[in-house]
Order: C-alpha cells, then structure tokens, then sequence
C-alpha cells in the first residue's frame, strides 16, 4: 500500500491530509485557537459532584468544565493486574470531594456543548510503548497477531524494566519486529519524561496544564504505521525541520522520506485534496456508477441512505441493487473516515431480497473498514434492512470544525417559502391592526419578500389594506435574510 502524508502549514492552522493509493483518506485540522487536547496532562479541581451519574466536574481552565467519570477515577492502591478488569467505585463521593486537587488526562476533546472528558488514569505514549503509572503488568497490543512476537516483546520489555520497576507498559502495534535497543530507548524517554511531569505537577502553584501532548504532525507520524509512510511532503520548512529533529530521535526509519515542497501552486490544491474536502461537507456523495449517497449528521446519529441513482444496471433490478450496494460499502467506509463520522450511525442500504447478498455487501463493509485506526462495531442486517454501527468519537467531525450552523435557517437545512413569509406578514398585520392605532404600516422584508407581495401577491395586499382601512408601504432590508421582517406602525 502506498500512502502519502501531506502537510499544509499556515500561521494559524495546520492540516494534515492522509493519501493512500491516490485516494484521500484522512483530513486533520489543528487551530492555534481550538488545538486538540487529547493527551494533555492537567492539574485541575473538582468543582461538583454528580453521585447520580456517577461522575464529577473538574476545572482544568478551559471554557467549559471537563468530565470525570467514576470508571476512570484513580482509587488508592487500584494498579490493576493484566487480564483482571478494573472494578468502577460504588460510590465517587468516597473516592472525590468538592474542592479536591487531581492530576488527570484528556481522553476525549470537547464536542458541541459537551466538555472534555478525563482520566485519572495517565498514560504517557512513545513511538513503541506507552508508559501508565499506575499499572504494575505489561500488556501488548492486540493488532500484534503472531503469538511469539508477542511472548518476545512482553519478555523483553519486562526484563528491561527489571524487578521492582515503576509502572507498566502497554506495546503498541509498530513495535511489531523492533529491537532491544530500540524498545530500551524508548523506556528510558519515557523515564526521565515522567519524571519532568511528575515534578511540575507537584511543583506547580497554580492548577492548569501540566503536560502538552505533541503538535497534530508529529503525533500522526508517531501513530500512523511507518511501514506504510511513502513520503511525508510538509510546505513549510520550519515545520520541516522540526519534523525532521524529531523523526531523527524517535522514527529514524523515516527521515529520509520527509521532503519539503517549495512550490508555487498550494500543495493541497496540486493533489486535488482542497476538492475533495469541500466535497466531504455536502449532504450528497456520488457513486462512480451512477448511484449516490445521502448523508445527514445529527446531534443524536448520522443516518446514510443509498439510492441507485441514475444507475440502471445491465441483468435485472436486484443485481442493479447489489451492485449498488457494494460501490455503497467502499464508498461509505472512506466517507467515515474522511468526515470523521462517530457515535450512532444507521446505514439504509437498498432494500436486498436474497441473503447472500446481504451478507456480501455487509462483509465488504466491514473489509473496507480494516484500515480505519477508530474503534468500531457493525450489526447484522436489521429486519427493517438497516446497518446499525458505532464508530469511536475522540475529536470533532470534519463538518464541526469548518462549519456553523446556518444562520438563514439556524441549523434545520431549510428556510420558509417566499409564500410563507407573505403570509406570515398578512398575519402580523392584521394582530397589529386590532390591538393598536396606526395611520400607515412600513413593512421591511428581503427582497425577494417584496418582489412576491408587488408581484404575485399584489392583490391579496390591497385586499388587506382595503380591510384595515390603512396604506401598507413595502421596503427592501438588504441585509435581511429570506425568513426575516418587521412590521412597523407609523
């Protein structure tokens, strides 16, 4: 596989396009003003308790007071045992108090009107490990599939350590085939790490951030497989040669593959990927055969619907279906990851009498969704002939970061009718009318308002003025929007 990380670098933003075969994949955005906050350490205090939920509040400084769930509350002596879950307190109020200072993480940034959410539970990750204080056991990720890769890198990773060692490790999947020496650098960073941060939260006088997780490029970099990194083009040099510094220290099998694009034409515009995130904001989404998806972002779910479209086929109508339906699973595999689409999500696939069908088309979801990094679950094939999935949510979606709702219509995706609003303002004429005195009424609509009452709607207006008795005046508000208008008593 061939992939491609782009990196496009302005003062106050920076994005990062994942490319892979040609075909965009990923869009990271990070804003000097809004940068994410997962993996930032904080030093906060509980400002409520919630025993109802089982949760509290914590102010770490931000606008909006972040989340604590009992589940992820750091109990005295609770190091846990590798394969022993972790019991949740029965009561939080024994373990948290009003006022209370605590040293907790960001496992998920704010989304909407929801503040971020936390952990007790500090993990601080490298390239190979990920280093968490409080466990005593050392675990290997479960994307290492081979048995005696993973006895390897437990063994050797607990005999690095030693005997009595502080803390657990978690190996993480790009450790898969890597040295000694290697793994023993990366446990001694994250060593003297550890140390940095537990220094400042014990030194610091006042509460806020303690530990800043590293900039949007470097994490993708640290994350994402090295061995499936062809080139990572940056156009910016200063961010190239910090890219560079830090690849040299902890991903050396990568420096040669960093390049820095001095040209003209803007770097996401040479690979077509400005188009296709302007694309990944409409509702429709076209399918090469001629068939198309719907898809609708919600506050409770995101719902795909998929139409044949203009697509006929050439056999017969459940073939032009399946065949539908297929082109359908790769195409919304990419859309989830491209939008980054979380939570609740109901997939209405075209209605498929056969079941072998039905299962083919819900196998090739779940195959074209191998390579998205985000946890997730898929359903069967409900009797309504839905797909019910979740998708892991830790960052806002791509349509939340560059849009807003619309203020024309606040958010609904529709606005009132020109014939609507006439109608609306007959209405307010003649309540008006009744309650108060008044020689003439101005009525201030947008334009294309007034153009329908002179118009088409001109006769219904003298009738109501014939019935109030009194002149009504029309006058454009240029800043007015379709469902806007006043009516004013003169």
């Amino acid at each position: 596989m061939s992939d491609e990380v782009l990196v496009n670098v302005t003062p106050r933003e920076t994005r990062v396009a994942l490319v892979e075969n040609g075909l965009l994949q990923e869009v990271h955005i990070e804003r000097a003003s809004k940068r994410g906050l997962v993996g930032n350490i904080y030093r906060g205090v509980v400002s409520r308790i919630l025993p109802g939920m089982q949760a509290a509040f914590v102010d770490i400084g931000l606008e909006r007071t972040a989340f604590l769930h009992a589940a992820d509350i750091q109990a005295a002596g609770d190091g846990g045992e590798e394969g022993v879950p972790r019991k949740p307190p029965e009561n939080i109020a024994s373990l948290l108090h009003d006022g209370q200072r605590v040293l907790v993480q960001v496992i998920k940034d704010p989304l909407g009107s929801k503040g971020a959410r936390l952990t007790m539970h500090i993990t601080v990750p490298s390239r190979y490990l990920v280093y968490v204080p409080e466990m005593n056991s050392v675990g290997v990720s479960q994307k290492i599939e081979r048995e005696e890769e993973r006895l390897r890198l437990r063994d050797l990773v607990l005999e690095l350590r030693g005997e009595g060692g502080a803390g657990g490790y978690i190996v993480r999947t790009a450790a898969e085939g890597v040295a000694r020496g290697e793994l023993q650098e990366d446990m001694s960073f994250l060593a003297r790490l550890w140390t940095s941060i537990s220094q400042r939260a014990a030194d610091r006088g006042e509460d806020g951030l303690v530990y800043q997780a590293l900039p949007l490029v470097m994490r993708i970099l640290r994350d994402y497989p090295g061995n499936r990194i062809e080139t990572v083009r940056i156009d910016s040099r200063e961010t190239c040669q910090a890219v560079l510094e830090f690849v040299r220290n902890f991903i050396p099998e990568l420096v040669s593959r960093i390049e820095h694009y001095p040209g003209q034409r803007p770097i996401f515009d040479l690979y077509s990927v400005e188009d296709e995130i302007q694309k990944a904001l409409r509702r429709k989404v076209q399918l090469k055969s001629g068939g198309y998806l719907i898809i609708d972002q919600t506050e409770s779910m995101t719902t795909i619907d998929v139409n044949t479209g203009a697509f006929v086929g050439h056999r017969n109508l459940e073939e032009t279906i399946f065949k539908t339906n297929l082109e359908a699973a790769q195409a919304i595999a990419r859309q989830l990851r491209l939008r980054n689409l979380g939570g609740i999500i109901i997939i209405d696939f075209i209605d498929m009498l056969t079941e072998e069908h039905k299962r083919q088309v819900l196998r090739a979801l779940e195959k074209a969704m191998e390579s998205d990094r985000a946890k997730r679950y898929i359903s069967e094939v409900s009797p309504l002939g839905l797909v019910e999935m979740t998708r892991e949510r830790t960052r806002e979606s791509l349509e939340h970061i560059l849009c807003e709702p619309c203020p024309s219509c606040e958010g609904r995706g529709l606005v009132k009718t020109r014939e609507t609003v006439c109608y609306e303002i007959f209405r307010e004429i003649l309540r008006e009318s009744r309650q108060f005195e008044a020689r003439e009424f101005l009525v201030l609509a947008a334009q294309g308002v007034v153009d329908l009452l002179l118009d088409e709607e001109s006769t219904s207006l003298a009738e109501l003025e014939a019935f109030i008795g009194k002149s009504i005046r029309l006058q454009v508000e240029s800043l007015y929007t379709q469902e806007q208008f006043d009516v004013v008593m003169l």
